[in-house]
């Protein structure tokens, strides 16, 4: 039982995180008991060989109250860093209003801008090894003080970092305790803030050194990644650039402390010609990397690319991991047990278009070819009507769609873009996405006029549909019901 006095405790927890981590900072103190941890070790699956770490996956655990108080202080770091806009504007990871979509909008709109000027456009993707914990200490608490930071955080930071202790858990093994004196807790709330502001002013030495050397090169970057973006008529100019913007990258890299993991660079080429596309390779091996050669396809932050910018690979594969979940979410239930329609409407709502609309963004725009999207997921929300409603597979589909209260994708994906407008508008001025646009975004978006007719006669013919599949769906069983009684 519940009484009143501890409803009240409870009702007014979260001030007490807020007031302990007021404390914490005034006193430029975090307790020990909050510094330590354990490392869940769980191997990774489908992996030829278990003798290398790189198979394994650390899973970091902390103590929940630190982890709260850790997040309140993380909030009001970002707070003060957006605010006095200390992050580079290419950073698009750890961050709020950034995500990978951010990432994969602002790629294709360098893209196509280099394709209106008769570009190719190159791409060279880099990625730093073991970024978190190879974080210079010494390095991250001068960077807070360049933000501007209150010495009293700076001096919290200051022990936040040292001497935590963690052990290694495997099944029912656990190790000793050892010290961790290292990079920064990944896994925590502030570790994404703080890597970012570490990152930050080796990009703006970066972007210094390289408009030294005269290279035009744009540059993306995300958490522990990033992109080299060259756009020229001719591939081995390009090349060059890259060449050289790789080697600059990997001496500002060595003097921070950090090292590129060679084996996960790559290089992909972007050209919307109709003829043969042959780049040269890019050859790396004089700055210990690979030779790189030119593929049909690259995966970067989830997304699929093509050379072309069509991402039907990127749609197949989403399609079919949709109807993968759909044919898994049949052990949840069937016409006669298990969970109920609307249940499973939820579900598809919640767990499968997602999915499947993942960085729609990139392929559905204004004037965009959209036949071949439609019919895939056309095909992918017909199975999933199915599931929902236990029906033949030979019903119809605009009558399944009616009664499962299935929006039509096409203005399921029209109504996803007119919020994502929404949410682009109120970006910060600073954002890359908003420097990128030149014209203001029209916030007002109205869908074309033939999809609204479409929508009126979906609407004025809902009632006929649901008739003629209700009909469709229960004759077979009033011809059983008339055949045994």
């Amino acid at each position: 039982m519940v009484t009143s006095q501890s409803h009240s405790k409870t009702r007014y927890m979260p001030f007490s995180h807020i007031n302990i981590a007021d404390v914490c900072i005034n006193l430029g103190h975090w307790p020990n008991h909050f510094k330590r941890s354990s490392m869940v070790i769980i191997p990774k699956p489908n992996k030829p060989a278990y003798n290398n770490p790189k198979s394994f996956c650390p899973i970091v655990l902390f103590n929940t109250i630190g982890k709260l108080i850790k997040k309140v202080i993380a909030e009001r770091l970002q707070f003060h860093i957006i605010k006095n806009d200390f992050i580079h504007p290419s950073q698009l990871g750890s961050l709020k209003f950034k995500s990978t979509t951010d990432a994969g909008i602002a790629l294709t709109h360098i893209i196509r801008l280099g394709w209106v000027k008769n570009k190719t456009t190159s791409i060279l993707a880099f990625d730093i090894t073991q970024f978190f914990p190879s974080l210079n200490h010494h390095l991250l608490t001068h960077s807070l003080v360049k933000v501007g930071l209150n010495p009293k955080v700076t001096s919290f930071f200051e022990d936040f970092l040292v001497r935590r202790k963690t052990n290694y858990v495997w099944n029912e093994f656990s190790s000793l305790i050892y010290e961790v004196n290292v990079g920064v807790g990944q896994g925590s709330a502030l570790s994404p803030i703080l890597s970012a502001l570490y990152l930050s002013p080796l990009l703006y030495i970066l972007e210094k050194h390289l408009k030294i050397l005269n290279i035009l090169i744009s540059l993306i970057s995300f958490v522990d990644g990033g992109l080299f973006i060259s756009q020229n008529k001719s591939i081995d100019v390009s090349n060059s650039q890259l060449f050289c913007s790789y080697n600059v990258l990997s001496s500002l890299l060595d003097k921070f402390g950090l090292n590129i993991e060679h084996s996960k660079t790559e290089m992909f080429h972007f050209n919307r010609s109709h003829g043969m596309f042959n780049p040269p390779p890019l050859d790396l091996s004089p700055l210990g990397g690979p030779i790189l050669c030119p593929k049909n396809s690259w995966k970067y932050l989830g997304f699929i690319f093509d050379q072309k910018l069509i991402f039907h690979q990127h749609i197949n594969f989403y399609s079919n991991k949709a109807i993968s979940m759909v044919k898994c979410m049949k052990l949840l239930g069937n016409s006669t047990r298990g969970i109920n329609p609307i249940q499973k409407c939820l579900l598809y709502r919640c767990c499968v278009l997602p999915i499947v609309l993942y960085g729609f963004q990139l392929w559905f725009y204004n004037k965009a070819p959209l036949s071949y999207p439609m019919k895939i997921l056309r095909k992918m929300q017909r199975r999933a009507a199915i599931w929902i409603l236990g029906a033949f597979k030979t019903s119809p589909t605009e009558g399944l769609k009616a009664i499962a209260e299935l929006i039509p994708i096409k203005l399921y994906l029209h109504k996803l873009t007119s919020r994502s407008q929404l949410c682009s508008a109120a970006l910060p001025e600073n954002h890359l996405i908003k420097t990128l646009i030149d014209d203001p975004l029209n916030i007002c978006y109205k869908p074309p006029p033939h999809l609204i007719n479409m929508l009126v006669k979906i609407i004025d013919g809902r009632l006929c549909s649901f008739l003629f599949s209700l009909f469709y769906l229960i004759f077979p069983f009033l011809l059983l019901s008339i055949f045994y009684f």
